[in-house]
């Protein structure tokens, strides 16, 4: 009853209060704050605010909303208003605490408007009255209880108000830090200051609350801000990183530690959804954050809190008890979990609410979690040493985020963020995260610092890193270039890691070293590097690798990354050095049983291991790389690689099929493997590529360049991604190669009659797709030197997967053996193997999957060179009907009409199949010269004829007349040429930068054609047009200079025909402005001049 009756009479004295207020601030000219204070503080406290659980909360809400717009408004006449201020904040800030006010946008932009004012007024008064820091801190701590109560309701523009107030709060209170640590001659210690004006401690955690709302508003709702709002944020942020830089305001104190961590954290926040640019900020940041690499690692234990001792003589005081209470507290009680500790401190609260109104305004916990001061990496012995480990954590985490948001004007920072020399030496005062990596205390500053590195080495610092170049060096104080610096960062790099590798034992952290080593070698450019580098990398591998590691949890994962940089190391720019030893290991340990362990005996060893699939994936990876860098070195490797995929197929429990696979599916139990399998298929595929001295597609490239003789000389060697990484080849490599294709028959013959017959009938699709795509690294002279029935074997393999196969994969990877296969030079004489590759591709260029139409084009393209040799170079051996040949002409030629309208990729292939085309077919039209229609657009109907091109041995006999249409080889109408023309000018419009080169180089090969009276041509004037413009107006030089070739085929100025003139006059206005040409791309010099010979060629004969 006496509860009841007090409560009741609370709520009557709360109504009471504020219907009088109301009355007598229309009625009563007495001011505000003496009538505020007589009605609403002259209660008791406690009593007065207990009646607000009483009451609803839309009351309530109506009543603080008048009480802070009626002190605010009065506070332009009122002059000391330091009591009314404080009593309101402190009121609102317990209201808050017990009642969820009922707000909206309104009433929302009210309160913050307010608390404006007043935390402004604080401030200014607050260097002569360091007890109104609590009043501010009462205020945010308001909002903050406002925020979470009201979460679902707020809006962004809520939020983007409150984010507006806390960065206006923050810049203003950098006035009075600047005031506060202004340089002087005697610059005393942030501690010994604390001791000497208490009043500091307080304001450190006013601006830790700020700092914590400020993070807490981004986690929640900073997707949605804009890009004003964030720069806003970014720039208060550097201001006042850039204060604690320049005012050296990094001090190991319990408070500050706070401090720094809540402004960290909240930059962090900002940073990891960057809204615009923050080039111009990183080096600031970056600056400002090397600083708290070492924070709590300089001082001694002598370190006491800021805090201790004056909490006795300012009882208003915001700060926390001492260390030695909290660890005292800590060490004599029982481990309780954080989520009981939370429910023991909120069952506290309920019991005492004046309590924790009074106690709870310490400062607000920034900490990540309560856990973490359990964590047992560090055996950290007091919350201070914990507080600065986090903000070296999160100081770490902010470098990578600035990394993340700006990665190319992070590149700048690497000279000042990692180490040039004395990598393994501790640097007490200097931080960089190589350092915190080697030598924290702190675990997971140890694992951010991992973390930060990988960010770092990762995107466009692969490329940056190019330029790096080792150099011993110099002396002290020298200049010293980017590339030495970088050079100098690479090799202490590599130092300190493979020191981790070789002596660190905790696993969590060793994964993040590999993930580290793996970007590290992938982006070292080691022919810049000590010649030694790679091979004492690769040593040191495979030492660990053979040591094993001792971790039970995570020995596989260790294994698994350790072995993957491995094969980095192992597919980076081949080494002598490492090609040397391997081939030493070779030589002693595949001959003396094994006594030594080299890396490819280890390599071999782990790839075995069918119980860790995890394992012997990656180290099939490896081998794949040493086929692919070190080819030379296969050949004595070859039985263990066999052996090693016959190992495979037999435990996948697959058989040689004697019908069909789908036969054979019904009796093969799956392998769970089948991606071990495929790796072990594409380590063989590797194998035979390197023996067989694969070294990409065999072109017809005798004539490759004739008719544009200025372009080699610019034209670097391209390098073939499939094929093995052979040196430039030389008469002794040449010999070297004769040899290694008689041992490239032998495994081949081995391949075709162990392997084959199981992976090409094998129920998955992935091995199917591996077995096929070894075909596709046969070399010609392997190929011709199998027996009859092995190429037809290979053939018809070819053909069953490109047309039955029903995995689109599968199919791709057919059509890309078949467009090899096709491009040898002996194929051309084969009129059966040509037909039956032409029926193949024509029908998967008409297949619904892009990722086969591309290959299908790309060999019909071969196909089309190649049975123009087919035509020319030999005799019809296989094959004498002119009617077939005249046939399967057609059948190319309107297959490549058809593909020229699908995708850039598939066109370019296209344009230059009929380019192939266009070269080789005899158009016979002896009248079309003199009888052709004048003003007609299409072709007389006299000029129906055509005629392949002889073999060379009868050309005398064709350009004697002795070839008529009654004896011609084949039979063509001629509207064929018109629909190549007209798809040549539909390309060179609508297609990107390789289908127009294609569409020149094309035009060249049908103005080759000498058959074809060009000036006779109603489209001759469109072509010679569509070159110049070409010519004129490309910004690709490489399309110029095949433009220019083209316009020179013409073997005479009346081949032009009325063009003549245009052309010559185009070529002049070209040599007139080269000079005028943008060249933004230094590689393009060589291209221009490359033009500028090319033009002047032409002109040179045209004139003749």
């Amino acid at each position: 009853m006496a509860a009841s009756s007090s409560s009741v009479a609370a709520v009557r004295s709360w109504r009471t209060a504020f219907l009088t207020l109301r009355d007598e601030t229309l009625t009563n000219p007495l001011s505000i704050p003496q009538l505020v204070q007589s009605l609403i503080f002259s209660n008791s406290h406690s009593s007065f605010i207990s009646a607000v659980a009483n009451l609803p909360a839309r009351e309530v809400t109506s009543d603080v909303l008048f009480l802070i717009k009626l002190v605010v408004n009065a506070s332009q006449f009122e002059e000391d208003l330091i009591p009314t201020f404080s009593n309101t904040c402190h009121l609102i800030h317990d209201v808050g605490r017990r009642v969820s006010l009922d707000l909206n946008s309104s009433s929302w932009a009210l309160i913050l408007d307010s608390f404006t004012k007043m935390t402004d007024f604080f401030l200014a008064k607050a260097t002569s009255n360091a007890a109104l820091y609590k009043s501010v801190w009462e205020c945010l701590e308001t909002l903050r209880y406002l925020v979470s109560e009201n979460q679902r309701k707020c809006s962004v523009s809520d939020d983007i108000q409150l984010v507006n107030f806390l960065t206006r709060f923050i810049a203003r209170s950098h006035v009075d830090l600047i005031s506060l640590y202004r340089p002087s001659s005697n610059q005393k210690s942030t501690i010994a200051m604390g001791k000497k004006f208490p009043r500091y401690g307080s304001l450190w955690e006013v601006q830790t609350a700020a700092f914590t709302m400020l993070g807490e508003v981004y986690s929640k709702t900073g997707s949605s801000f804009t890009v004003d709002v964030w720069q806003s944020t970014i720039q208060v942020l550097r201001k006042m990183m850039d204060l604690l830089a320049s005012k050296n305001l990094v001090v190991e104190d319990i408070v500050l530690s706070g401090f720094y961590e809540s402004v960290l954290h909240c930059l962090h926040l900002v940073l990891i959804d960057p809204k615009g640019s923050i080039s111009e900020h990183v080096s600031g940041f970056v600056a400002s954050l090397k600083m708290f690499f070492v924070y709590g690692l300089t001082g001694g234990p002598e370190l006491m809190s800021a805090a201790v001792g004056f909490k006795e003589k300012q009882p208003g005081s915001l700060s926390l008890k001492s260390t030695s209470e909290e660890a005292k507290r800590t060490k004599n009680t029982p481990y309780r979990p954080p989520h009981l500790r939370k429910k023991d401190s909120l069952n506290t609260r309920a019991q005492d609410p004046q309590s924790s109104s009074d106690h709870d305004s310490s400062m607000v916990d920034v900490t990540s979690s309560d856990s973490d001061y359990s964590d047992n990496d560090g055996l950290l012995k007091d919350i201070n040493s914990s507080r600065c480990s986090k903000v070296r954590v999160s100081a770490i985490v902010c470098v990578q985020d600035l990394c993340q948001a700006d990665p190319k004007s992070f590149t700048t920072q690497w000279t000042t963020l990692l180490p040039t020399n004395d990598v393994l030496k501790p640097r007490k005062f200097e931080g960089n995260l190589m350092a915190t990596l080697l030598f924290d205390p702190y675990l997971k500053a140890r694992m951010a610092s991992a973390s930060a590195l990988a960010v770092m080495m990762d995107g466009p610092a692969t490329v940056f890193l190019q330029v790096a170049e080792y150099k011993e060096s110099t002396k002290c104080g020298s200049f010293v270039a980017l590339s030495s610096s970088l050079g100098q960062i690479l090799m202490q790099l590599h130092t300190g890691i493979l020191y981790l590798i070789q002596h660190e034992t905790n696993s969590r952290l060793l994964v993040l070293v590999f993930k580290v080593f793996m970007l590290l070698i992938s982006g070292t450019p080691y022919s810049r590097m000590p010649g030694d580098l790679l091979l004492k990398v690769i040593l040191s591998l495979q030492a660990r690798i053979e040591a094993g590691f001792p971790f039970k949890s995570d020995q596989t994962g260790l294994q698994v990354a350790a072995i993957s940089c491995l094969t980095a190391a192992l597919s980076v720019s081949p080494s002598i050095q490492v090609k040397e030893m391997i081939l030493e290991e070779e030589l002693t340990d595949f001959v003396e049983d094994d006594k030594k362990s080299g890396v490819l005996l280890t390599l071999v060893k782990y790839s075995e291991r069918l119980s860790n699939p995890k394992i012997c994936f990656e180290a099939l990876q490896a081998l794949r790389a040493v086929s692919h860098n070190y080819p030379e070195l296969m050949l004595v490797s070859w039985g263990q690689i066999s052996a090693i995929v016959h190992k495979f197929l037999r435990e996948a429990g697959t058989g040689v099929p004697t019908k069909t696979w789908k036969e054979q599916a019904e009796n093969i139990v799956l392998f769970a493997g089948e991606k071990m399998v495929t790796a072990a298929i594409k380590v063989l595929d590797e194998c035979l590529r390197a023996i067989s001295g694969f070294r990409g597609t065999e072109d017809f490239s005798d004539e490759k360049f004739l008719d544009a003789p200025f372009t080699s000389d610019c034209l670097r060697t391209k390098k073939v991604s499939s094929a093995p990484s052979y040196g430039p080849q030389s008469l002794e490599d040449t010999k070297e190669e004769r040899n290694s294709c008689s041992s490239g028959i032998e495994q081949w013959v081995e391949t075709i009659e162990k392997h084959m017959p199981v992976i090409l009938w094998d129920t998955s699709a992935m091995v199917r797709t591996a077995s096929v795509t070894c075909f596709a690294g046969i070399t010609s002279s392997v190929f011709f030197s199998l027996t009859k029935e092995k190429q037809d074997f290979v053939v018809s393999s070819l053909i069953s997967a490109a047309v039955h196969d029903k995995v689109p994969s599968v199919r791709s990877a057919a059509c890309r053996a078949i467009g090899v296969v096709s491009c040898f030079l002996k194929t051309s004489e084969s009129a059966e193997i040509l037909g039956k590759f032409i029926h193949a591709v024509e029908i998967n260029t008409r297949d619904p999957v892009v990722s086969v139409r591309i290959p299908a084009s790309w060999a019909l393209a071969n196909i089309c060179d190649s049975f123009r040799h087919f035509v020319d170079d030999f005799p019809l051996k296989h094959s004498t009907d002119s009617d077939t040949n005249s046939q399967l002409v057609e059948l190319l030629t309107e297959c490549a009409l058809r593909v020229t309208k699908d995708g850039d990729k598939i066109k370019s292939n296209a344009v230059r199949a009929l380019g192939n085309l266009a070269r080789f077919v005899r158009y016979k039209s002896s009248s079309c010269a003199h009888d052709k229609p004048e003003g007609n657009t299409r072709f007389s109907s006299t000029c129906n004829n055509t005629t392949m091109l002889p073999v060379r041995g009868n050309l005398k006999a064709f350009n004697g007349g002795a070839i008529n249409s009654s004896c011609s080889a084949s039979l063509k109408d001629l509207d064929s040429l018109e629909r190549m023309v007209q798809a040549f000018i539909s390309c060179v419009t609508t297609g990107n930068v390789k289908v127009q080169w294609n569409v020149c180089h094309a035009l060249s090969n049908l103005f080759l054609n000498k058959t074809i009276q060009l000036q006779d041509m109603d489209w001759a004037p469109s072509v010679f047009g569509i070159l110049l413009l070409l010519l004129r107006d490309s910004p690709n030089f490489k399309i110029r200079i095949q433009a220019a070739a083209a316009l020179s085929v013409p073997a005479s100025a009346l081949d032009y025909g009325k063009s003549f003139s245009d052309v010559v006059h185009g070529l002049e206005h070209v040599v007139e402005n080269l000079g005028s040409d943008q060249i933004s791309i230094p590689s393009s010099f060589k291209y221009r001049i490359a033009l500028e010979k090319q033009v002047i060629f032409c002109m040179s004969f045209e004139m003749i």
